[in-house]
């Protein structure tokens, strides 16, 4: 299948060819029709399969051909969880509009306020935005959704996970007309929130689920090495990373404080790592971010702030240097690698402080996941046994089983009526005894 089968503006083939894009994946070829078709969207897809362009496509060819409902306000709304995520479509969508007089503008939190005011009053008519920074313009009314035409979520169960509820509530309200369109994309259907957010926003959606959030990728290998302590992991880290089949990394650890002692420790060891963590400026981020797409250092070292939205083809290898406290998570992590057909590779630590979660991202991907180890630096580690019942004794369990039975004692009985004298038949007189006769 081509992308023209898809029905697709020949612009956007040309625009896609120079990407190298010739044939459409599986979530672009159900929902790049469907969308054109007017349809709202209710999708599942896993990372990396290309679901940013499935619905990027659709918005960019209804703002090419068809007229604007409205002259000032945006015409097409993507709203994603993340500042990554959200600057990663932005990206895609300037390389679709390029050559176009398609103006696009990004708007997320950590940016200069009155600088995004700016770039809203020259009428774009794509909006990218986080949602959080979203609600503060619609709260000012420095952006009207009025005459929006296309609302796009993106990674839907993310946000809610984020605590953005309430502000979804808000962008619904303020686009509420018969004529607007809704796609829905979301990591995992499974999800109550997202099941109850899709109720309020959208009508008569067409369901497309192509995996569950559970399956595992094909073009991803995943190794696991149980690890004693803090520096047998980074032995083993080190080992990893001086291996020739590693290009770009992407390590995952558990807090902020630990991508920056991270960084510090390769650094000193000759490595070329960068941390990045959600504390961080967003310019700053935005650099890093720049430097490592550009292939300007080898190893990314972040927390879970990264584990979507980044859609790099160079990154070979994922490690979770500590596993993340929700199974989902590790799904999303490691899809960092493995994208766009190419094969990655996940490597997983896991020490005493691991373990539950080990056991929950192996009931979450209901697979055995064994561990694999390196020569010289074989754990002692084997794993927390769970805890047996404590086996009770035959004869513990006959004394329990006999309790001990209380007796009322018995009321003291009432003394008897004295015993009345004997009386005649007549019941009159008591009978006497007779005397006995003298004897002469």
């Amino acid at each position: 299948m081509h992308f023209t089968d898809l029905g697709i503006d020949n612009r956007l083939e040309t625009q896609l060819a120079h990407q190298g894009i010739t044939q459409p994946t599986d979530i672009q070829a159900h929902a790049v029709p469907t969308a054109l078709a007017g349809h709202d969207i209710f999708a599942q897809s896993k990372t990396g399969s290309g679901k940013t362009l499935a619905f990027l496509l659709p918005a960019v060819q209804r703002v090419m051909k068809q007229k604007a409902l409205s002259k000032r306000d945006p015409r097409v709304l993507i709203v994603a969880p993340t500042r990554e995520l959200a600057t990663q479509v932005f990206t895609q969508l300037r390389l679709l509009i390029a050559g176009t007089n398609i103006k696009a503008v990004k708007i997320l939190g950590g940016e200069n306020f009155n600088d995004q005011i700016k770039a809203l009053r020259n009428d774009p008519q794509f909006v990218v935005a986080t949602p959080g920074r979203l609600a503060d313009h619609l709260t000012k009314r420095t952006l009207q959704l009025s005459g929006l035409e296309l609302l796009i979520f993106d990674e839907a169960d993310r946000i809610l996970d984020l605590g953005f509820t309430e502000q979804l509530k808000m962008i619904n309200d303020l686009a509420d007309h018969r004529l607007r369109q809704t796609l829905l994309f979301s990591a995992t259907l499974d999800h109550a929130q997202v099941d109850a957010l899709s109720r309020n926003l959208l009508k008569k959606p067409k369901q497309i689920m192509l995996s569950a959030a559970n399956e595992q990728h094909s073009d991803i290998k995943q190794s696991l090495y149980l690890a004693d302590h803090l520096d047998h992991k980074e032995a083993l880290l080190e080992h990893f990373l001086n291996q020739d089949d590693v290009g770009q990394c992407i390590i995952f650890t558990a807090t902020r404080a630990d991508t920056s002692r991270l960084s510090e420790a390769l650094c000193a060891k000759g490595f070329k790592a960068q941390p990045l963590a959600g504390d961080l400026a967003q310019n700053k981020r935005l650099d890093i971010m720049d430097a490592f797409s550009r292939e300007n250092f080898k190893i990314l070292i972040t927390t879970d702030v990264a584990s979507r939205g980044l859609d790099l083809l160079s990154v070979t290898h994922v490690i979770n240097f500590d596993l993340p406290k929700h199974a989902e998570e590790y799904v999303h992590r490691i899809g960092r690698t493995g994208r766009a057909g190419f094969k990655g590779s996940a490597l997983s630590l896991v020490g005493p402080k691991d373990w539950p979660s080990y056991l929950a991202i192996k009931a979450f991907l209901n697979d055995e996941l064994k561990f694999d180890s390196v020569d010289g630096l074989k754990a002692k580690f084997k794993g927390i046994k769970e805890k047996k019942p404590v086996a009770v004794l035959a004869t513990e369990k006959t004394v329990a089983a006999k309790k001990p039975v209380f007796k009322r004692k018995a009321k003291p009985k009432k003394p008897s009526a004295p015993i009345k004298a004997p009386i005649n038949i007549d019941g009159d007189t008591p009978m006497r005894r007779r005397k006995k006769p003298e004897q002469e």
